[in-house]
């Protein structure tokens, strides 16, 4: 039976809940960049395996003419799994991702002035809508800020930089090539730097060491089928029901605070990611017709 898009793209925003969870566990436990040192060499096996089996041949499958490209975003990756750890473990897995949820809104005013999109009044009004609902989850007259709380906003804008050079990166190379190099690079990085933070691990974290290997390559993987049979903007609605998977964990498991401004901030910032998403691709979708019209007007006269 062949699955729908939707369903890889719930089933990979479920696991990469599970991933986070994992990370909450053990964060606070060992160094961010011993725990992604361990997560990419599971990340670059998979995606040497992969490359390997691909019927174009090795070196066809991984070629690229961008490869400081390729290795910058990948530079960029490291840097937000490291943050992001940090995040996890000192301001929770309901704040940070919270906050995470504006990663949309970022790529947004990012697009302007590095890829040289247009954004119209309606995405200029989410944005502005979008940052207020963020600033309703940290609530910063509601309580005594935490320093840490700079972490997620500086993942969450690490990320949108991130995403950005993958859109740079896509228009030449396939997004398995982009997938190779972001592991690949990644192991070399985080094992060149990651035996200077190496801490002992006790048998029972190498077991939850294990499973946040699995969770990272079986998320991307299914993430991949997703963006595989299905449009991108319908996958990356979908991924916002990570933000409910991991209020709930928070909440329930990790007995984190969520509030009633919290949660109302969650549901503006999500309205105006999603409503982002939907119209860049609407924009994108009325400017290629708008192209195929004028290509068969010309091809008539």
């Amino acid at each position: 039976m062949r699955l729908s898009g939707p369903f890889y793209a719930m089933l990979a925003v479920t696991i990469f809940a599970a991933q986070d969870t994992i990370t909450k566990v053990i964060g606070s436990s060992y160094s961010p960049v011993q725990i992604t040192m361990v997560r990419y060499w599971a990340f670059a096996l998979f995606a040497i395996l992969w490359a390997l089996k691909s019927k174009k041949g090795f070196r066809q499958a991984i070629h690229t003419n961008h490869l400081w490209l390729q290795i910058a975003r990948s530079f960029l990756l490291v840097g937000q799994i490291i943050i992001s750890i940090l995040s996890f473990a000192y301001v929770g897995l309901a704040m940070s991702q919270a906050i995470f949820a504006a990663s949309p809104l970022v790529v947004a005013v990012l697009s302007v002035p590095l890829l040289g999109e247009t954004v119209g009044w309606r995405r200029w009004l989410a944005i502005v809508i979008g940052m207020s609902g963020m600033m309703l989850i940290i609530n910063p007259f509601g309580q005594e800020l935490s320093p840490w709380l700079v972490m997620p906003v500086l993942c969450t804008i690490t990320l949108g930089f991130y995403n950005i050079m993958t859109r740079i990166a896509g228009r030449h190379d396939t997004a398995f090539v982009s997938f190779f190099y972001t592991g690949v690079i990644g192991l070399i990085v985080t094992s060149i730097i990651g035996p200077f933070f190496w801490a002992p691990i006790t048998p029972v974290d190498w077991l939850w060491l294990g499973g946040l290997c699995l969770t990272s390559v079986s998320g991307h993987y299914f993430l991949i089928k997703a963006l595989a049979l299905t449009e991108a903007v319908t996958v990356q609605t979908i991924t916002y029901f990570q933000l409910v998977y991991e209020l709930l964990i928070g909440y329930f498991i990790f007995t984190e605070d969520v509030t009633m401004v919290m949660l109302l901030g969650c549901v503006i910032v999500v309205a105006a990611g999603a409503f982002t998403i939907w119209r860049e691709h609407s924009v994108k979708r009325a400017n290629l017709k708008a192209l195929k019209a004028a290509a068969a007007a010309s091809q008539t006269l």
